[in-house]
């Protein structure tokens, strides 16, 4: 049984070693014996087997990234299910109604999102507005 910290971690540091020594070998070895055959072709971006057209640089509408972190959120929060359903016969009722609140609160959440327009990707006209 270790005793002190470096009986303890020396394994782990063994196994950094050997994770970094393995990675750069690899890299080492595609960087040796990979093919170098450059072509203005190859460096193109590859759009979907489509040719690329207008600029990479398109701005994109701040509803895009609204509705990617709020999926997020959600899939996070849905993530807290399974391990609640694993132990949902020892919980007895306490854990029934603790999860009842919990999705609630997630309920009020996604109200609240939906009620602000968050999800809604229709552009809307503003009145007075042509």
């Amino acid at each position: 049984m270790p005793s002190n910290y470096p009986e303890i971690y020396f394994p782990v540091l063994i196994q950094i070693l050997i994770a970094a020594g393995l990675a750069s070998v690899l890299i080492l070895a595609s960087t040796l014996l990979g093919k170098r055959a450059r072509s203005p072709l190859k460096d193109t971006p590859y759009e979907s087997g489509m040719a690329p057209t207008g600029s990479a640089r398109e701005r994109f509408s701040v509803k895009f990234y609204l509705v990617g972190m709020i999926f997020i959120l959600f899939d996070i929060e849905a993530v807290f299910l399974y391990p609640w359903a694993v132990v949902y016969r020892d919980l007895k009722m306490f854990g029934f109604f603790e999860m009842l609140i919990f999705v609630a609160l997630v309920l009020v959440g996604f109200f609240y999102v939906w009620k602000k327009g968050a999800l809604d990707w229709a552009i809307l006209k503003k009145e007075g507005s042509k």
